[in-house]
C-alpha cells in the first residue's frame, strides 16, 4: 500500500507540444491542472508559433521547426519526461523519439499525427489528406511559398472552419481565444526530414507510447486515428468521448487526469 501511494505522489515532468497554427497557449487549462497537482510542466512555442517572433516563411526546415522540442528533450536530466503532442505536433514528437529514445518515459499522441517506423513522416500526412478536397477546408487560407521549382505552403485556419471542424464541442470562450491567437504554419511538404526514412524501429519504435483518440474529432476522424495506431504495434489506446479536435479544451479535466494516470502507469 505504501509503495502504491508513493508511486501516485511522484512528481513528473510533462513537455507539451502544440499542433498546427497554435502555440503553448492552447495548453493553459491542462497545464494548470498538472501544475496544481505538483507536476513540472513545459509548454513549448515552436518557431513562428504562439508568442515566438517571426513568420512561418522564416522557418527554413522541419528540423528547425522541431528545435525547441529537441533542445528541451536533450537538456533533460537523468529523469525521463512524459512528452505529450497534439495534432501536427505528433511529427515533432516522433523526431524527438528517434533522436532521444532514452530520455522519454512515455510519448502521448493526443489526436496527433503518429508516423510509422520505416516510412517517411509525409506518408502519414498524405494518408490524412486523402479524400479532402478544397471545399473541406472551407475558409482556411493556404498559400504557396518558396522556390517555384520546390514550392511549399503555409496554412491558416479560418474562423468558420475552427468553429465547425476543430472547436465544435469546445467552450465558446476558448474558440474566441483561438480565433485571436492562431497563426499561419508552414507545411514542409518537400522537406528532406519529412520525406526521408528517418524513423527506425530500433529507436523511434522502442519508446513506450499511448494514443488518445478524440472520438468526435471532425478534422481527424477516429477511424483515421486508429489507422495510425495500427501502424505502430504495441501502442496503448485510450479514448475520450465528447472530445473534438481540441481535447485540451473540450475535455480538459478528463485529458489532464488521463495524462497523470498514463504518467503513473508508464514512468
Amino acid at each position: 500500500m505504501e509503495e502504491t501511494s508513493n508511486k501516485q505522489q511522484k512528481r513528473r515532468h510533462f513537455i507539451l507540444v502544440h499542433g498546427v497554427c497554435h502555440g503553448a497557449w492552447c495548453w493553459y487549462r491542462v497545464a494548470t491542472v498538472l501544475s496544481s497537482a505538483g507536476h513540472r510542466v513545459t509548454a513549448l512555442d515552436m518557431p513562428a508559433c504562439g508568442a515566438r517572433p517571426g513568420h512561418a516563411t522564416d522557418v527554413a526546415s522541419f528540423e528547425q521547426y522541431c528545435q525547441p522540442l529537441l533542445d528541451a528533450v536533450a537538456a533533460l536530466p537523468e529523469e525521463k519526461a512524459v512528452v505529450v503532442a497534439h495534432s501536427f505536433g505528433g511529427q515533432s514528437l516522433a523526431l524527438a523519439m528517434e533522436r532521444f529514445p532514452e530520455k522519454i518515459a512515455v510519448a502521448v499522441f493526443v489526436t496527433a499525427t503518429m508516423p510509422a517506423a520505416g516510412k517517411p513522416m509525409s506518408f502519414a500526412f498524405k494518408q490524412l489528406s486523402q479524400g479532402k478536397g478544397p471545399d473541406f477546408f472551407m475558409d482556411c487560407t493556404i498559400r504557396t511559398i518558396g522556390d517555384p521549382q520546390n514550392p511549399d505552403q503555409t496554412f491558416l485556419f479560418g474562423p468558420e472552419y475552427l468553429a465547425r471542424r476543430v472547436y465544435q464541442l469546445t467552450p465558446p470562450e476558448d474558440l474566441t481565444l483561438a480565433m485571436s491567437m492562431v497563426r499561419p504554419s508552414r507545411r514542409f511538404l518537400n522537406d528532406a526530414t519529412m520525406n526521408g526514412d528517418v524513423l527506425t524501429a530500433t529507436r523511434y519504435g522502442t519508446v513506450r507510447r499511448v494514443y488518445v483518440v478524440a472520438e468526435d474529432d471532425e478534422w481527424k476522424p477516429a477511424e483515421m486515428q486508429r489507422l495510425m495506431v495500427s501502424w505502430n504495434p504495441g501502442t496503448e489506446v485510450r479514448s475520450l468521448r465528447g472530445a473534438d479536435h481540441m481535447p485540451m479544451f473540450s475535455k480538459s479535466r478528463e485529458l489532464s487526469e488521463l495524462l497523470m494516470e498514463i504518467a503513473n502507469n508508464w514512468s
